[in-house]
């Protein structure tokens, strides 16, 4: 593990350290991916080309050295993080209730009916309309859901196979050198972020996000809880039932000793 990663670090100087390791993984141009897919022909890095965006984030919502709940989703969506440089940043979310903005460039080898369109993009994130609709309504402001909750993407970057079909960590085939090397750099991360933040939960979006918290939470030897919710997917709408995703967060939370009611809010 690199001296840079010992200790704690601040939030910035951890997520500069995951851009430059992450843009050096060698991925793009590779047969990595399982049965099914193409190869990786197109890696995108938002903390290069929405690095203005996320810089802005971080100095507004990640001040402090404590958060009580750390959420980690698995990679950016192609609408949402991708477009923002803001885990699940649907861009209306993100210039409207966050309040962000700033200049988004092309990213290298850009996907042909991929672009990026930054805070422009008319197209929604479906995922993070969801996941900041339940924060904004359990916590009405921004800054009052983040005085309590961060959330960070496990991995930084994302990928699209030559059919231009969304990649994520679990869609690498096990075992493969450059899977092992992108998890190390992801891992070093999220080690570091949990070290900054010491919180009581790191609760992951989703079973891979889990996984690679969990992990993370036993090497920084910290005594945080670590569970999982739902992801907010389309995908699993057909689990939601009439609670929605927020009712089953709810639940979720609650039973892992997460209280996500504000008095007087």
């Amino acid at each position: 593990m690199p001296a840079a990663y010992h200790g704690r670090m601040t939030l910035l100087e951890a997520t500069l350290a995951l851009r430059r390791e992450a843009d050096a993984v060698p991925l793009c141009g590779t047969d990595v991916l399982r049965k099914g897919f193409g190869p990786l022909d197109y890696v995108y890095n938002p903390l290069d080309y929405a690095w203005e965006i996320h810089r802005r984030f971080v100095e507004r919502y990640g001040g402090g050295s404590h958060r009580p709940v750390i959420l980690v989703g698995m990679n950016p969506g192609p609408w949402g993080m991708g477009q923002t440089g803001v885990p699940f940043g649907d861009p209306t979310v993100v210039r409207d209730w966050l309040g962000l903005g700033g200049e988004v460039s092309e990213p290298r080898n850009p996907c042909p009916g991929r672009p990026v369109l930054g805070l422009a993009s008319r197209r929604r994130e479906e995922s993070g309309t969801t996941l900041y609709g339940w924060a904004r309504e359990r916590f009405g402001t921004a800054g009052r859901f983040f005085s309590r909750f961060w959330i960070v993407n496990y991995c930084p970057l994302l990928m699209f196979d030559r059919t231009g079909k969304n990649v994520t960590p679990s869609d690498f085939r096990k075992g493969s050198s450059e899977l092992q090397q992108l998890l190390a750099v992801c891992d070093r991360h999220l080690l570091a972020v949990i070290r900054h933040f010491q919180p009581s939960w790191v609760i992951g979006i989703g079973q891979f996000a889990e996984g690679r918290a969990s992990a993370a939470v036993a090497a920084a030897e910290c005594l945080a809880t670590t569970g999982c919710i739902i992801h907010p997917s389309p995908q699993t709408r057909g689990h939601w039932g009439t609670e929605g995703w927020g009712g089953l967060a709810d639940a979720k939370l609650r039973q892992l000793g997460v209280s996500v009611t504000i008095t007087g809010s």
